[in-house]
Formats: C-alpha cells, sequence, structure tokens
C-alpha cells in the first residue's frame, strides 16, 4: 500500500505517528491531536526543510492513543528507545514551555521556561502549554508532587486530592519524596523501560519479603503506569499481536479464513475483514467451494485463497497485513503455498484449536503464548467470527436445499 492510501485508513483520533525507510529503519517519530490531519499535512504540502526526509518515508505505523497527553508521554518513550535520524528538538527554548523541576530540598514541579541555569532541572521543549499541563496532571495521580510556590504551614487541597504528599507536614519521608521525583524524572525523560524494571524489581522484593500490602501498592503503580503508555485497548492488541508475531508492521488490516462442512453436502469458506482491531463486515466475503469434495479443508483453503486474493491484485486492491488461517501446520502451509504462486508477499498464521497453538509456514513448531495475552486474543475473535461467518452460509445452503425458507 503506497503511503497516500495509508493515511486515507487511519484514524482521525490522538496518537503517536512513527515513519521508517524502505530498510524498516525509524525515521521520524511524532504525535498529534489528529494522526490523519497531521500526516496528510506532511505529505500534501511538504515543507521544504523536511522534503528530503519525507521522500525517504515508505511506511507508517500509528499508536491511537486515548487523548494528546497521552500522546506526549508516549512520543517522548519512543523517541528515547528508538532514536530517529530525523528528530530534532525544537531550537527557540524561549518560545515553548519545559517542565522544571527545582533543586529545592522538596522539589516543586512545575512548567516554566528557563531563566536562570541552576535553579532547576528543565524537562523538554514541548509544543504546547495547555498539552503539557494535561499531561503532567496524569503523571501527578501516578506520583503526587508539590507544585506550591512556597510550603504553606498546613497541607492543601492537593494533599486531600491525593496529588500531593504534603511535605510541608512531614507526611512524607524526604527519600520517598524523591524517589518519586526520581520516577517522575524518568517519564520525563523517556525511561519508560528503566522506570518499569526498577519497580517490577522492588514489587519482587518486596513479595520476597512478604510485604504483601507494599507489593500490592507497587502493582498498582504499575498498571497505572501501563495504563500511560498504552494506547486504546484495540490498539494494544494490535501493538501486542505485532511483537508476539514478530511482524515488520503493525497489523491493521488483519483478514481470517475458515472453511465449513456439514456431512457431504457443499463446503463452504469464509473470509472475515478486521480493520484497526474491529470487524469491517461490508467487506467480508463468502463462497461456496466449486472444484473440490466436502470435507477436504486443505483444497477449500487452496480455492478460497486463490479467488480471493487473486480477485484483490486483479482490482488493485490493498492486501491485508496479516492473513489468519484457521487450523493448524498443515492448513497454514497450503496457504502459503498459494500465496507464493500468486507473487504475494504476506504474513499468514494458523491457529489451531485446543491449545489455541500458532503455526508458521516456515517452522516446525508451534508458538504458544498465554490464553490471556491480548494478541492472541484478538485472532481468537477473527477466527470465531470467521467459523461463524463460514457455517451460518453453509446453514443457509442446507435450508435451500430443503426448501426452507428461513
Amino acid at each position: 500500500m503506497d503511503i497516500g492510501k495509508k493515511i486515507e485508513n487511519l484514524p482521525l483520533g490522538p496518537g503517536v505517528y512513527i515513519m521508517k525507510d524502505k530498510h524498516s529503519q525509524v525515521l521520524y517519530i511524532g504525535k498529534a491531536a489528529s494522526i490523519k490531519k497531521r500526516l496528510k499535512g506532511h505529505f500534501s504540502r511538504p515543507v521544504a526543510k523536511n522534503a528530503v526526509f519525507l521522500n525517504k518515508v515508505t511506511d507508517l505505523e500509528c499508536i491511537l492513543c486515548q487523548n494528546p497527553e497521552q500522546a506526549l508521554i508516549l512520543e517522548a518513550a519512543l523517541i528515547k528507545e528508538r532514536k530517529p535520524k530525523y528528530n530534532i528538538a525544537l531550537r527557540d527554548s524561549k518560545s515553548y514551555p519545559y517542565v522544571a523541576v527545582t533543586r529545592e530540598k522538596f522539589s516543586r514541579i512545575g512548567i516554566s521556561r528557563p531563566k536562570k541555569k541552576g535553579e532547576a532541572v528543565f524537562y523538554g521543549p514541548y509544543p504546547g502549554a495547555k498539552t503539557l499541563k494535561s499531561a503532567l496532571g496524569l503523571i501527578r495521580k501516578i506520583f503526587p508532587f508539590r507544585s506550591c510556590l512556597r510550603l504553606p504551614k498546613e497541607a492543601c487541597l492537593f494533599y486531600h486530592l491525593k496529588l500531593c504528599p504534603a511535605p510541608c507536614e512531614g507526611k512524607v519521608s524526604l527519600a520517598g519524596y524523591r524517589q518519586n521525583i526520581s520516577n517522575i524524572t524518568k517519564i520525563l525523560s523517556g525511561k519508560r523501560k528503566e522506570l518499569i524494571k526498577q519497580l517490577e524489581e522492588k514489587m519482587g522484593r518486596e513479595s520476597t519479603l512478604k510485604n504483601f500490602e507494599a507489593a500490592a501498592a507497587i502493582r498498582d503503580i504499575l498498571g497505572a503506569i501501563n495504563n500511560l503508555y498504552q494506547g486504546k485497548p484495540k490498539e494494544h492488541e494490535i501493538i501486542s499481536l505485532k511483537e508476539v508475531l514478530g511482524l515488520d508492521r503493525l497489523p491493521l488490516y488483519i483478514e481470517a479464513i475458515d472453511i465449513s462442512s456439514l456431512g457431504s453436502g457443499d463446503s463452504t469458506g469464509s473470509v472475515v475483514v478486521f480493520k484497526d482491531g474491529v470487524p469491517d463486515k461490508d467487506n467480508y466475503r463468502r463462497f461456496l467451494i466449486k472444484q473440490t469434495k466436502a470435507g477436504d479443508d486443505y483444497a477449500g483453503i487452496c480455492e478460497v485463497v486463490q479467488r480471493r486474493y487473486s480477485r484483490l491484485l486483479k482490482e488493485n486492491k490493498p492486501l491485508p497485513d496479516l492473513v489468519v488461517i484457521d487450523g493448524g501446520q498443515g492448513h497454514v502451509r497450503t496457504a502459503a503455498r498459494v500465496f507464493f504462486r500468486l507473487g504475494i508477499k504476506v504474513a499468514v498464521i494458523g491457529l489451531a484449536k485446543g491449545n489455541e497453538e500458532i503455526w508458521f509456514p516456515d517452522k516446525l513448531k508451534p508458538l504458544v503464548i498465554a490464553k490471556n495475552h491480548p494478541g492472541l486474543q484478538l485472532i481468537q475473535r477473527l477466527r470465531d467470527e470467521a467459523h461463524r461467518f463460514a457455517h451460518s452460509y453453509q446453514l443457509l445452503r442446507r435450508r435451500k436445499r430443503m426448501g426452507i425458507s428461513k
């Protein structure tokens, strides 16, 4: 799919976008209140200084977020982790806000523009104070901090809202408060993996010492941090599936194939389509297997794959990022051979019932992952929907043969 077509299929909501070259190297990571509108703007009217690197972009990945604040935090983490070649820091420090962490005994955190070196540690710059303020609000719910200019004599409203640990009244130790600040600066610096690893190790130590209350508190913090970085639920499933299968791109467009036979009657096949993790029922297709006898699933798969994807090629329509076959090793290898004959390079897997094993056409052993893995749950829904759709067509055919109208 070319970049223009890919942009047309993108969501309108807030999120992070990742631009890649033909070698799958990350060139640029950005965020937007509307991913689709931002990328349309990039590629329809490329700014001169960006034109060179935009011409190198051959692939896009997008992570849809709950809100712009989450996108801001996730963008910082991804830039830190992937080190894109063309991400250049904002140059005019006077025009953009920073997060300031003062060097006081109990550090104050706020939004500022650098004035004097040494008065605080500054993180940024960020392109908008409003979104940055809201993002700090999300972080503050996990790691409370002080925001007052001077320590008051008694705890203020923020303490009662659980947004400040009230160092003014000594309700938090200096070590405990500084640990909170350290955790916050890791988020601001994009060091999410370091922070998560540190907390997981601490939770493990508390559990070993049978400090179960402390371990549970850390577990809740870890859950909140994961929610901070995750995209929308469906997006989280898509990202998890990409990672567990080792795919080159996010499987935003997935198709699943199932063959259904009832006794000696006709065999039928189905193709169901999921886009952005949800069914796209307008593009479902069903097939009456013509060239094989009922019960021969391998031959049925051959016929459905041949008919479905040769037609997509002929009509110059987009191909899926992933194809899921209902079945095991033999089923997925059968489908892969047809794709090879058609000259189509597409990721294809089989999902076998029972242990829910994931089969690849070129591997001798299946991949078995946890039953509650979000990626597995996504392809299970695809498989089950393909089975339902094929079976409903099979029943419709049987009723017609028996002269039943409904």
